[in-house]
Order: structure tokens, then sequence, then C-alpha cells
């Protein structure tokens, strides 16, 4: 190397040297880096799909509160078929995401073999029972005590079929209420046996109906159900069926009786004859699980429960009704709120617990 090219070097060392120590002062802003990239949070719906005005929509406004307050990708899919749910959980993950929602009990066998196949993405499941000795640590069961809301829910029924049927055009002196039932599965029988007990337990005398549909997706058939239940006297359905029960609704509203939503608010649907909705807190669970989880706390290989004592369980405002359900009924519903929450009152979750024959 010439003597010219060693000093050459040298000179352009020393600038590289001088750059570097003018920019680490600060004299000189480096270039931002690039931006992160957001985190994905996605959800598989349930054959019911969005638009159900019941816990799909639920789940899913609880990615859109997440992705309001935290900046996540939100994305959703939608099943239209049961042989959905394995490709669209596992599809959601290949697409890179760092949690997937599955939505509804019937997705229990599809979580669990998304999840062994995708052990670099947590999955959670609403409604979904995990066994603790074989769950993956990747997947966390969500689950309700829906008896308890189901419990409150009946304590309105009870109270305003009889005591205070006059109240209302739309209730008579039958003495009688009905529940139109999606599939029989566990968290619908949770809300059957909650709300059977709390008619009960303020209406001893009331006559409860119960109809089974076989189906969350048949508007028909909750309809039918619901219409089968009012020509027995029924002047208030309460419905526990997805989009079944949109049926039952619209059927008490045509009927010109009154009904009880599930799972979020339904006063909507017919805001005339819903005095209320028992609620089940699916979107603060799954805003809840994406908080934990962008801290780092997913609580997979198991199960968590929300209840009342979570703000997750319990009914929504009356809304048109607020001036015709009575002081005293609303006095009842607290009573029955706070007994639930310090223990005084233990809503039973099946059936059997709650003595119904059926």
């Amino acid at each position: 190397m010439s003597k010219l090219t060693k000093i050459t070097v040298v000179l352009l060392v020393l600038v590289m040297v001088f750059a570097g120590t003018i920019f680490a002062n600060g004299k000189k802003e480096a270039a931002p880096a690039a931006e992160k990239s957001k985190v994905i949070i996605s959800m598989a719906t349930d054959v019911g799909g969005l638009g159900d005005k019941s816990f799909n929509d639920g789940s899913y406004q609880g990615l859109l509160e997440a992705k309001k307050d935290f900046g996540i990708d939100a994305r959703v899919v939608q099943s239209k078929q049961q042989t959905d749910y394995v490709p669209n959980l596992s599809g959601l993950a290949s697409d890179g995401a760092q949690v997937v929602f599955a939505v509804g009990f019937l997705m229990h066998d599809a979580l669990l073999e998304a999840a062994q196949n995708n052990p670099d993405t947590r999955f959670a499941g609403i409604d979904i029972w995990l066994d603790p000795s074989k769950a993956p640590k990747n997947a966390e069961g969500l689950l309700f005590k829906e008896q308890q809301s189901g419990y409150v829910a009946g304590v309105v029924a009870g109270l305003m079929t009889k005591k205070y049927a006059s109240a209302s055009d739309r209730l008579n002196d039958k003495n009688v209420v009905g529940m139109v039932l999606g599939m029989d599965i566990p968290p619908v029988e949770r809300y059957q046996a909650g709300f059977y007990a709390g008619v009960k337990s303020v209406n001893p005398d009331c006559k409860v109906l119960s109809v089974v549909t076989g189906t969350f997706t048949d508007q028909a058939k909750g309809k039918e159900a619901a219409l089968a239940m009012i020509n027995q006297g029924a002047d208030i359905i309460f419905q526990i069926a997805g989009l079944t029960g949109l049926g039952a609704i619209n059927a008490a509203n045509e009927a010109g009786v009154a009904a009880i939503g599930v799972d979020v608010d339904q006063n909507y649907v017919a805001p005339d004859a819903v005095i209320t909705s028992a609620i089940k807190g699916i979107t603060k669970a799954v805003y809840l699980t994406i908080k934990d989880d962008l801290a780092g706390n997913f609580q997979g290989g198991g199960d968590r429960t929300f209840g009342i004592k979570d703000g997750a369980a319990g009914i929504s405002p009356f809304h048109n009704w607020d001036s015709i359900v009575p002081g005293d009924v609303k006095a009842a519903v607290q009573k029955a709120i706070d007994d639930l929450k310090s223990g005084k009152v233990v809503a039973p979750a099946t059936r059997k617990e709650a003595g119904y024959k059926g």
C-alpha cells in the first residue's frame, strides 16, 4: 500500500469516528427505526357467524376494543360449517396471529387440534372447557358462570309474570314463562338452571316451560318454539339459542308478549318486547385475555372462569321497560346480585341442582 493511500484511509477513519461522535452527542438525530409490526390477534366464529347479535358479535367487540386501546391488528374469519373449524383456526395461526380465539363450545376438539399443531401460537376458547391434565400450554378455555346471569333474569321474570303482570299489556295472569334453548350443551344448561332457580326463588308456583330446538342458526325453529309456549300461556320468553333465539324474540314481539335476551344486550332486537338480557361478559373476557397476553401473562394449560364478581355476569338495563318495572323488582334484582357476589346464594349450574323436572 502506498504512503498516499495509507494517509487517505486514516483520514476516512477519522471522519467516520468524528461523525459518530457528533451523532452520539445528539447534534444530529439518527433516522427513526422502522415501525414495529402490529401484533395480530384473530378469531374464528362458529357457524352462527358475525351478526348473530350474541356471542360471536360479543367476542368480536372484544377484539375491536383491544384494537382501539392497544393498536393490535384484529382479524376474523367466519365458519360456514363445523368442518371449517380446524382449517380456520390453523389458517389464522399460519397468518401470524399471536393469539387465536375459537368462539363456541362446539369448537373444543378443533381448538385442541389447532393448538397442538401450532405450538408457537396461543389459543383461547370461548365456552370451551379444557382438562388441565391434558390441555396444551398454549391453549386456554374461557368459561362463564351463566347460571348467575340466568338467576338474576329469572328473578325479573318470576316477579313480572305474576305480581306485576298488570304493569304491561304484554303480560298476563297465567303465571307461565318459557325458555327457548339452542343445543343442549353445558353453557345453555347453566343459563337454564339459573333462570329456573331465579324464577322459583320469587314465584314458587310459576310454571316454567322449556324447548330444545337443537340448533343455534334456525330462526324459524326459534319462532315456532316460542309460539308453542306462548299458546300455553307464557308471557315472557327467555331465549338461550343464538340466532335461533332471535326468532323467539321476534315471535314474542309479534304475539304481544315479552322476552329476555341472552349473552349481550338484545334490547335493539325488539325494544318494546325485550325487558332485559342475561349478560355473559364475553367482550370483557376477550379484552382481558388480550391485555394479559400482551403483558406476557397468558394463562394456558387450563381454564379461566368469569362471573358476577368480575362484572361478567348479570343483566342489561331495562331500557324501554325501565318505567314499567317497579322499584320492588329492581330492589329484588340488586339483592340477588349482592347475594350472588357474597356467596349467600349459589346459583345452580345444572338442571339436577336446580330441581328442574322438564
